[in-house]
């Protein structure tokens, strides 16, 4: 699922949010402001079913997909819009069942100087690592 997203590209909103094509509904709900809009369709669970339980197995592989998804979005977020402004966050945290899987969540966003940050302060996050990633970041990885 996630290569078709990132060969769908890119798209802008009526509100001008930068959306990944693929995960557009055809009818879209109507969101509180544009950083709404955004990581909530561009938002999902890192698929990670096929991976092993056991965390020191499956960190790596996760870690490796979720930079592996971002990077392709981001690069053609670049191309798509001409600059570097969409963001990608990536998360990972134990999932709250008995068998308390490493799990991770992927979206993207463009900050905007009149709305808060997705994160406010990624810094004092304590119940999951979080990265914010740009396209700069990704140089090396591609």
């Amino acid at each position: 699922m996630f290569r078709e997203v990132v060969e769908g590209g890119w798209s802008l909103t009526s509100a001008g949010g930068r959306v990944l094509t693929g995960l557009l509904l055809d009818i879209p709900p109507r969101y509180s402001d544009r950083l709404a809009e955004e990581t909530t369709v561009n938002g999902r669970g890192m698929t990670d079913y096929d991976l092993p339980a056991a965390t020191d197995e499956r960190a790596p592989l996760l870690v490796r997909r979720c930079l592996a998804y971002v990077t392709a979005c981001l690069h053609r977020a670049q191309g798509h819009f001409g600059d570097t402004a969409v963001k990608s966050y990536i998360s990972f945290s134990f999932a709250d069942t008995d068998r308390a899987l490493l799990t991770s969540n992927v979206t993207f966003c463009t900050p905007l100087p009149d709305v808060l940050p997705y994160i406010r302060d990624i810094e004092s996050v304590t119940d999951a690592a979080v990265a914010e990633l740009s396209a700069e970041d990704c140089t090396h990885w591609s």
